[in-house]
């Protein structure tokens, strides 16, 4: 069985933020998508982290940094796990598990081109399992 790559299941076109956004930019653009990571890029859009919504509660408990003040960058995940729409979903969802990665970003020719997340691995389960109780 030829196994499916994660671009099938990832979120295509993810919001992103950029690295010099306040914390609170962050958890606005999170609560206006209901999402829980963000893909930070730099000014030229390339890649430099991730960030989600757990990162941004602990630079703010641990520094008590006002969201409106602290960057994104301070609160970001530097080289976060990268892979390519053509990676298999197996290799993926077991590379996150085995290092408890929340989420992983996709990379393609132009940047970021999706994020596949544990509540997105969560859901690719849940689909498996109903076709093999069918």
């Amino acid at each position: 069985m030829l196994m499916p790559p994660i671009s099938r299941f990832m979120t295509a076109k993810p919001v992103t933020v950029g690295r010099a956004a306040t914390l609170a930019d962050a958890h606005r653009l999170m609560r206006e998508h209901a999402i829980r990571h963000l893909p930070v890029v730099d000014d030229k859009g390339e890649l430099c982290g991730v960030v989600s919504e757990r990162d941004l509660h602990l630079i703010e408990t641990l520094t008590e940094a006002s969201p409106e003040d602290a960057q994104v960058e301070d609160a970001m995940v530097e080289h976060p796990f990268v892979v390519t729409g053509d990676t298999a979903l197996d290799e993926v969802a077991e590379i996150m598990g085995e290092h408890k990665y929340g989420s992983v970003v996709v990379m393609g020719r132009d940047g970021v081109e999706g994020i596949f997340t544990a509540v997105d691995a969560c859901q690719v389960l849940a689909q498996l399992v109903r076709r093999a109780v069918a």
